[in-house]
């Protein structure tokens, strides 16, 4: 069978599957907060902000995923605190500061990788080799996955408050500076997870795809963050079978598939797609 029996004939893809199960699992339910919380970009810049730590454990233990996860861990919650305090200290927007750090951040990360590796390095860490995850990189994923669900969880209630309500958190003392700051560190994790399968250049397509694309197929947050994890489990395999039938780089065919459901999303969806508005445009006429 055409669907199965690629993953039921080779090993190293349901390793692959199982990683980007993992995956669709914790980060588009991030995702959706992100697209709610006005922040879609955000992701994609911690994602860049990871890269120094990463060439930084690259530097002290070639590529071993525990020395590179803490790496881009440690720089990813640097980019995220730093943005914030360096608004504070100089008045400025924190969306400018943001910006300047994950630029500096790109460029310091290439030239570390480029100054002890090679072509093969930097293209690895760029874009990820999802056909190559290991048993590090599995752990990794499915760890970020456990700790993700129960802490999103946790902090479900205040951070759906702060997205649609700010002012009422505020003035009930919902603490929206810790929740925030919480919340950008499980991002920062699963990015980090993502890395090794997608590359730090893909990894924020499985979060963000599927979540912008979720938008048209529910109302309620709930209902988003369903259609979100379907969405990227869809484009997981989907993205996996298009990579060996049509012979193309794993990370970038996931993300692929991703971006082509949330093109069918914005045309079919019923929630404000384009067909459903011309439906209900010539009805009101």
């Amino acid at each position: 069978m055409i669907l199965l029996d690629p993953f039921l004939d080779y090993g190293f893809l349901r390793r692959a599957l199982v990683g980007c199960l993992a995956l669709s699992l914790a980060a588009p339910p991030l995702g959706v907060f992100l697209v709610l919380r006005r922040m879609s970009l955000t992701a994609d810049v911690l994602a860049h902000g990871i890269l120094p730590g990463v060439a930084a454990g690259f530097l002290v233990a070639g590529l071993s995923v525990p020395a590179m996860a803490a790496g881009g861990l440690v720089a990813g919650l640097a980019v995220a605190v730093g943005a914030g305090a360096l608004s504070r200290a100089t008045g400025g927007r924190e969306d400018a500061s943001l910006a300047a750090l994950y630029l500096v951040a790109l460029a310091a990360g290439v030239a570390l990788i480029s100054w002890r590796g090679g072509a093969v390095e930097l293209t690895s860490l760029l874009f990820g080799s999802v056909l190559g995850v290991d048993d590090s990189a599995l752990l990794l994923m499915a760890g970020a996955a456990t700790l993700t669900l129960p802490a999103l969880a946790l902090a479900w209630r205040p951070l759906v408050l702060e997205c649609f309500d700010p002012g009422f958190a505020q003035a009930v003392g919902a603490r929206g500076a810790a929740w925030h700051l919480f919340f950008l560190a499980l991002v920062v994790l699963n990015l980090l997870a993502a890395f090794q399968a997608l590359g730090t250049l893909m990894a924020v397509g499985l979060m963000m795809l599927p979540a912008i694309a979720a938008r048209h197929w529910a109302r309620q947050v709930g209902g988003m963050v369903y259609a979100a994890v379907g969405l990227a489990v869809l484009a997981s395999f989907g993205g996996l079978l298009l990579s060996f039938h049509a012979d193309l780089p794993a990370g970038p065919a996931v993300v692929l598939a991703a971006g082509g459901l949330w093109a069918l999303s914005v045309l079919f969806g019923p929630v404000e797609g384009f067909i459903a508005r011309l439906r209900r445009r010539h009805l009101e006429g």
